[in-house]
């Protein structure tokens, strides 16, 4: 695993050792030479120009869209796994069919939409996007960890005299909690690096998040690698964090029921 993780590693630190050097040292010596200054002053011009605006609405779009996209999609999974819904497996197939389609085919569709609503141009329209689009596929993988759940807990549960929200919000949800962090992972992720819908619905520069901004910012500081390098650091650092925060959850969700 080591010559893999270095190969991995590599472009991370070769940014890394960019972004510290001066613009003068890598004008005169090149991108590939080793550094012979050390400064962090491209991380705050980078931060000044519009990195720390883009990483803020990214955070206001990807925080309320992982907390509707799990609970919504926790509710829709706990009804399909524990009633008997008519047509279950319809619902359940259409709601991962639109998932399968290219975003690219729904672009002009879902931008006319949102014009038509009033949302266009905002950060809401960004987390209704979202939204919609994440909690078929959530619903579909939560219904599987749920239907491991036994019948008997429920029902032992309502024998009790606990109610539908009581055993979906008290049991259900702390029973499938790893796929919840692993879902929040894939969620966070996901609605944090997207870029192709905030170009759909949003037209405004001060409105883009983070992966918008730097398809800009790259431009404008093609000449300034340092400044650009950094940029591209502190809009991986979130992620990053999200991914090794909620790790254990990750991969103990993806594993669960692999092993009897």
């Amino acid at each position: 695993m080591a010559p893999i993780t270095l190969l991995w590693a590599a472009p991370v630190l070769f940014a890394l050792l960019i972004s510290v050097r001066s613009l003068d040292d890598i004008v005169s010596r090149g991108l590939g030479a080793l550094p012979t200054s050390f400064s962090l002053a491209s991380f705050t011009e980078a931060w000044n120009a519009g990195v720390g605006r883009a990483l803020l609405n990214s955070v206001v779009v990807t925080a309320p869209t992982v907390v509707l996209e799990l609970l919504l999609g926790s509710m829709a999974a706990f009804a399909l796994s524990r009633y008997h819904v008519p047509l279950r497996r319809l619902i359940l197939a259409v709601m991962l069919a639109g998932n399968l389609l290219p975003p690219q085919v729904l672009l002009v569709p879902v931008s006319r939409m949102m014009q038509s609503v009033g949302l266009y141009d905002s950060l809401l329209a960004l987390i209704v996007v979202h939204t919609a689009f994440g909690v078929g596929f959530f619903t579909f993988v939560l219904h599987g960890f749920m239907r491991t759940v036994p019948e008997e807990v429920t029902e032992a549960a309502r024998i009790d005299g606990a109610g539908a929200f009581t055993i979906y919000w008290r049991i259900m949800l702390p029973l499938v909690r790893p796929a919840l962090a692993g879902l929040a992972a894939l969620a966070s992720t996901w609605a944090f690096n997207d870029l192709i819908w905030s170009l759909a619905v949003i037209r405004s520069g001060e409105l883009f998040p983070i992966s918008a901004t730097m398809l800009s910012f790259s431009s404008q500081y093609l000449t300034s690698w340092n400044v650009a390098t950094a940029g591209a650091i502190l809009a991986a650092l979130p992620t990053a964090l999200v991914f090794f925060v909620f790790q254990k959850q990750f991969v103990s969700g993806m594993l669960m029921g692999s092993v009897k």
